[in-house]
């Protein structure tokens, strides 16, 4: 039986991003496997799921224990291609199958969903990430990218590895907006107890450092000067949501934001949101970006990699200089008065969008896996 592993840092990846991959490439004749830590999240969808305590420090004993699990799980299946997503998941991967692409039976393919050192990171994630993707590039047949500084990197900085490809991501999950419709915005803000008038800004992200919700409590006030009747709404949970809670009322703003947590209606939220935000430090290609334009929703966003892929300023959204909260609320206040600019930008933002639907997506990841498979 033709076989395929795919391995990353945890099992909720593959549950957010990667089944309808798995069931293409069973629906191609192969047995698709995964391995992850997160042992209590479920893959119904693969064949066989084995367990692997990665772990995200680079440091960690685990990964260690991790390669040599993932050595023999390969010595015993025999895998035609590997397919390896997130940072230490990609190593750990790379690592254990090394010596089994040496014998010619074994092909590895790695997606980056944003690698940790780009432009304005920390020197320290360029001294101790970059290097070590430089030097597992040797032991990859193909770098998947999602972005173009992640594509320039490969390319122009002399990686080992013979194959790149630069694709549109993982694809827009439009089962969210199964049963919704635009029509029904109204509809969908009186259930959530919003009124009809409100301008409501949706926010879909993590609560931790990276997506820095800081920003946007302290540009409240700037935003307040521009428009009278807005709320933001904050879709997720982290290990920082009850510091940002308890940061929003030690503002004075806590009257402007709601805390949602984690939502399984989405679809719904940014249906009867007016437009989208992300103020994030960095990002590989944000899908809740695109879903947002998915929807039809200008999306104000900070000028970063993978953010300036999806926009194009002053046509479907705004990038801003990360740090410039007076750009930010100019952004969102142009959207807010300007009704004829509002409905270009939305017919913009859905028109783009179409590119990074999950069928092209998955279209582009076919020619990939053929040329390998």
């Amino acid at each position: 039986m033709k076989k395929i592993l795919f391995v990353a840092n945890i099992h909720k990846h593959f549950r957010a991003f990667h089944i309808p991959y798995i069931q293409y490439l069973q629906s191609i004749g192969y047995e698709v496997h995964v391995a992850a830590n997160d042992p209590e999240t479920k893959i119904h969808e693969a064949d066989k799921q084995y367990n692997l305590p990665i772990n995200r420090n680079p440091f960690s004993v685990n990964n260690v224990k991790a390669t040599r699990q993932l050595e023999k799980i390969i010595e015993k299946e025999n895998y035609n291609l590997i397919h390896c997503h997130t940072a230490m998941g990609s190593v750990v991967a790379r690592l254990a199958a090394k010596k089994f692409r040496l014998r010619g039976s074994l092909k590895v393919l790695y997606t980056a969903h944003g690698f940790h050192f780009y432009k304005g990171s920390p020197k320290i994630y360029w001294m101790l990430y970059y290097p070590m993707e430089k030097y597992l590039s040797q032991y990859t047949d193909g770098i998947i990218t999602m972005n173009e500084e992640d594509y320039n990197v490969v390319t122009e900085r002399n990686f080992a590895v013979k194959n790149v490809f630069k694709t549109s991501g993982v694809g827009i999950n439009s089962d969210k907006f199964k049963g919704v419709s635009s029509t029904d915005k109204n509809v969908i803000r009186e259930k959530n107890g919003y009124s009809p008038d409100t301008f409501i800004i949706i926010y879909i992200a993590e609560f931790i450092n990276r997506k820095d919700h800081k920003f946007i409590l302290e540009s409240i006030p700037l935003i307040k000067e521009k428009i009278s009747n807005f709320k933001f709404i904050f879709a997720g949970r982290g290990i920082l949501k009850e510091a940002t809670e308890e940061y929003a009322r030690q503002q004075g703003v806590a009257g402007y934001v709601d805390f949602l947590g984690f939502r399984k209606d989405i679809g719904e939220l940014i249906t009867m949101s007016d437009i989208g935000v992300s103020v994030s430090k960095q990002e590989g290609l944000p899908m809740n970006v695109a879903e947002e334009m998915y929807a039809a929703k200008p999306v104000v966003a900070s000028d970063i990699r993978g953010h300036a892929d999806l926009i194009d300023s002053g046509e479907n959204g705004y990038l801003f200089n990360r740090d410039d909260k007076n750009a930010f609320a100019d952004n969102i206040a142009k959207l807010y008065s300007d009704k004829e600019l509002y409905s270009k930008m939305s017919g913009e933002a859905k028109k783009k969008s179409a590119r990074f639907e999950l069928s092209n997506c998955l279209e582009e990841m076919k020619v990939i896996y053929n040329k390998f498979l």
